[in-house]
């Protein structure tokens, strides 16, 4: 059951890649009237989504340690 969950992971992991890779390095140069432009968001949110999504990342891992630091306080006194 582990190593079905792992694969479904990294089959995930790789179809959001390609997903944003062929957004990001292709689309840009295909027409803005092309069929395939509406399989994808503007691109404004090619970069505003991963910033949005490295803040909160950035800011879980500011409160992980912080919880841990002040519970390591709390431990030692």
């Amino acid at each position: 059951m582990d190593q079905a969950l792992g694969m479904g992971l990294v089959a995930f992991a790789g179809a959001i890649f390609s997903y944003y890779t062929i957004w990001v390095i292709f689309m840009p140069f295909v027409d803005d009237d092309h069929f395939l432009q509406q399989f994808f968001l503007p691109r404004f949110y090619a970069i505003a989504l991963p910033v949005v999504a490295g803040l909160i990342f950035l800011t879980f891992i500011g409160v992980f340690v912080t919880a841990v630091t002040l519970a390591k306080k709390k431990k030692s006194k």
